[in-house]
């Protein structure tokens, strides 16, 4: 059953099939809970509409393993009742450590089918910081992936401050743990027989474990998302089942979603908020199916095999993609390279006439684009996994609009969106009516927006958060009179689109007073095959600089075929032929900015920005703060005794 308006309404009365034909009845299904359910509520709801139907899939050993909505079901209510076994109650809070697998999400509905609060950690975390998330949240119970996260628990344990309030840590895969004897251990089946233990010592558990779901309410926590922590130590930010369920709807409906057409990889960090809608709230919601990736490095590989049909990825995700494309064709033969060219250059051509005529096409255009198609633009889409594509997304960070374009003009419908974790997921949304290049689309239905001082975004709306996690004073700032303070500077275009200038902390004041936007100059440089990375600098100088961390393959690559010696990349960077290239790409980059926005002085980084040594979040953004601080020495080295 499910809550809506406080009566109980008996999901077995509302049909939803997965042919085309009746979308208008899963449209209906999404109508009646827009945000008056609960996310274990929507999966009981799977398990008895589609209870044979794929729900998810992952490679074992080579083999793609099929697991029913039924099997779903079953196996996220044996974990709840193995974790009610061990005393779990409502509202106490569960962290998962974990790669993404399908214990990661059956954990995670396990744990709020309890009436818990999951607590995602990212699996790159340290030790200490894992301590500080799981102390903070003061969780109870540690599900770790693999021997790995186990180890993180329990050298946080040993250190000075412990975790006092962890009185299990369950593992995954029990791999390398035979001799482990520490008496809070437990294997996630372990749990799972728990579970079955207790459904068969109580002769009522399904039917009161179910009375329980159902009465479990949309405003009730259901996870503590913890932010990236860019300027500072990472807060917890409280979403409900509503916030979750209720901006999710609106990218369901928009793009009408359903089991039909939704098929999705996983592979983000599922503690992060954006690919929890995608991987949890809206696979919840369509009933379709969800591929978990073998791993973060075999995405390309996993993507080329699934063809799905929604894809999400961070600007580093399409990056990669698009690179990985422009570099098979420079080892294409010269024809092919040629046919390439020809077919890039036209399809921009086709591309901006068609934005010119607000999206209309004439039957010629439509004929030679289609040409295109078949002879380039397929075969590369193929070759990227991106051929059965109905929506693609792009969210998380700024990303060059030329990265889009180039999606864009090979037939890919890849469109920018905006949200935060605070504002439970996506709030600005680019659909096939809204996709001008460089901006993040329109308000979803129903949300207020205004803005506030510097033109700071802010938003109103039932998905915005419940605060941070022991922290009035920060929610109380973030959260002014029912207005969410995004921490962004934008502006809107004449058809009402959202562009996003920076952040309101990344923006530059040089020593003349001018206010600048680094991440546009940032992403216009990593336009370059041969720039990974930018951080642009000048707080309070005379002048702006760069430092720069090269592309390894591709800067390598250019290096082979002139005939360059290097050893690693430290000294790949130093060599003064590769520092003369980086200077050609910023020139470049230059002309396409006024004068007081010009990089005048760059340095190259000798090392790769790594996640482990505090440099990116781990969805690859850069903490800007440590780099400051960490490459002092190279800041110096471009400024000296300038101010």
């Amino acid at each position: 059953m499910m809550r809506k308006n406080g009566e109980d309404t008996e999901v077995s009365d509302i049909t939803v099939n997965s042919d085309r034909s009746v979308k208008k009845n899963a449209g209906t299904l999404i109508q009646a809970i827009t945000g008056d359910t609960t996310l274990p509520q929507l999966l009981s709801h799977w398990s008895q509409a589609s209870p044979n139907n794929l729900a998810y899939r992952e490679k074992d050993l080579g083999i793609w393993k099929r697991y029913t909505w039924t099997e779903y079901w079953n196996l996220v209510r044996r974990f709840s009742l193995g974790l009610k076994s061990l005393g779990v109650t409502p509202h106490q809070r569960i962290s998962i450590a974990s790669e993404d697998t399908p214990e990661w999400m059956i954990a995670d509905l396990g744990i709020q089918a309890l009436g818990g609060v999951t607590v995602g950690i990212y699996p790159t975390n340290s030790w200490p910081e894992l301590q500080y998330i799981v102390g903070h949240s003061q969780s109870r119970i540690v599900v770790c992936g693999d021997q790995e996260q186990v180890d993180k628990v329990l050298d946080a344990q040993k250190s000075e401050n412990g975790l006092p309030d962890v009185e299990w840590i369950i593992c995954v895969d029990m791999k390398g743990m035979r001799l482990y004897d520490d008496p809070r251990l437990k294997s996630f089946d372990d749990i799972l027989q728990l579970g079955d233990s207790y459904i068969n010592e109580n002769e009522n558990a399904i039917a009161l474990f179910q009375k329980d779901v159902d009465n479990f309410q949309p405003d009730d926590v259901a996870m503590l998302v913890y932010t990236s922590g860019t300027t500072g130590p990472p807060k917890g930010a409280m979403l409900s089942h509503r916030n979750l369920v209720i901006s999710s709807v609106a990218i369901q409906e928009e793009f009408q979603l359903d089991a039909s057409n939704y098929s999705v990889v996983c592979y983000l960090p599922l503690c992060h908020v954006a690919e929890r809608i995608f991987s949890l709230v809206l696979h919840l919601l369509t009933g379709g199916v969800v591929n978990f990736a073998e791993s973060i490095d075999t995405v390309s590989l996993n993507l080329r095999e699934i063809a799905p049909e929604v894809f999400l990825g961070v600007p580093r995700i399409w990056e990669k993609l698009q690179q990985g494309a422009v570099i098979r064709m420079q080892d294409a033969s010269p024809f092919q390279r040629a046919v390439y060219d020809y077919a890039m250059k036209h399809g921009a051509l086709l591309f901006a006439k068609q934005a010119s005529n607000k999206g209309k096409r004439s039957l010629l255009d439509h004929a030679h684009h289609a040409l295109l198609s078949f002879i380039v633009f397929k075969p590369l889409q193929r070759y990227m996994g991106l051929d059965r594509l109905n929506c693609g997304f792009c969210g998380g960070a700024a990303i060059s609009p030329e990265v889009l374009r180039f999606f864009r003009v090979i037939g890919v419908p890849a469109y920018q969106v905006y949200g935060l974790t605070e504002s439970g997921g996506i709030t600005f949304l680019q659909t096939p009516n809204a996709d001008e290049v460089g901006c993040a689309g329109l308000p979803i239905p129903g949300l207020e927006h205004r803005l506030g001082k510097d033109d700071e975004l802010e938003i109103r709306y039932p998905s915005v958060f419940k605060g941070y996690l022991n922290d009035d004073s920060a929610t109380a700032a973030t959260v002014v009179d029912g207005w969410l303070q995004t921490g962004d500077i934008v502006n809107f275009t004449d058809a009402g689109e959202l562009r996003i200038v920076d952040r309101k902390k990344a923006i530059i004041i040089t020593s003349g007073g001018k206010n600048i936007s680094p991440s546009e100059i940032e992403n216009a440089l990593k336009d370059s095959l041969f720039i990974r990375e930018a951080i642009v600098i000048g707080e309070g100088k005379k002048f702006l600089a760069a430092l720069i961390q090269i592309d390894y393959d591709t800067v390598g690559k250019w290096a082979q075929a002139k005939g360059l010696a290097y050893t690693t990349f430290k000294h790949l960077a130093s060599l003064e032929e590769i520092v003369s290239l980086i200077d050609k790409e910023v020139n470049q980059v230059n002309k396409l900015f006024a004068r007081v926005e010009n990089i005048r002085r760059f340095a190259l980084l000798s090392k790769e920005l790594d996640h482990d040594d505090g440099e990116l979040t781990a969805t690859q953004k850069v903490r800007r703060n440590i780099i400051e601080t960490k490459f002092e020495k190279e800041i110096h080295s471009i400024y000296g005794g300038i101010n």
